[in-house]
């Protein structure tokens, strides 16, 4: 009898400690879609396209050495434009507290990279550029923010919005 009421007293604990509690559950918001465009809207991402970029390669600004490189695959949307997926993969430091009135109301990160961009094998033809995204940390959200390219805001989101795939627009 008593390890039948033991055997009782372990499951009903293991179906009490299991409780689900949607709302302590922080929404994590930082996939990025990144289109490269020039002013006429051609899209840089396509090789095949003349004038388009050829290549790119991303470096970790922050990080642990000169030569961090960041994986970025390009993807192609069923309308047969390109644009780079980025998930995760770079440092993110500190950048300040969102609210120093009133604390507890979460941190802000960035992280920042340099994305080179091939148009040829002759290494004069590269293009760079710097960019920089930046993250609110709060308890019940971690979100790309703000996102700058060369400095330029090319994307921002506000708190309260909801948790998408956020698409960024450079034009070049």
């Amino acid at each position: 009898m008593m390890k039948y009421f033991c055997g009782i007293f372990v499951a009903v604990f293991a179906l009490i400690s299991c409780k689900n509690d949607d709302d302590s559950l922080q929404r994590i918001d930082q996939a990025l879609n990144i289109y490269m465009k020039n002013s006429a809207g051609q899209d840089l991402l396509n090789s095949k396209k003349a004038g388009s970029f050829t290549g790119y390669s991303v470096n970790d600004i922050f990080g642990n050495k000169d030569n961090s490189p960041v994986s970025i695959p390009l993807r192609m949307t069923t309308d047969s434009l390109f644009y780079m997926d980025y998930l995760a993969g770079a440092k993110r430091r500190k950048l300040d507290s969102i609210s120093p009135d009133n604390p507890g109301t979460g941190t802000s990160y960035h992280s920042k990279m340099l994305i080179t961009f091939t148009k040829s094998t002759n290494v004069t033809d590269n293009v760079t550029g710097t960019l920089e995204i930046q993250y609110r940390n709060t308890p019940t959200a971690f979100q790309v923010s703000k996102v700058l390219y060369d400095g330029n805001e090319v994307f921002s989101k506000n708190a309260d919005a909801p948790t998408s795939i956020n698409t960024v627009t450079i034009t070049k």
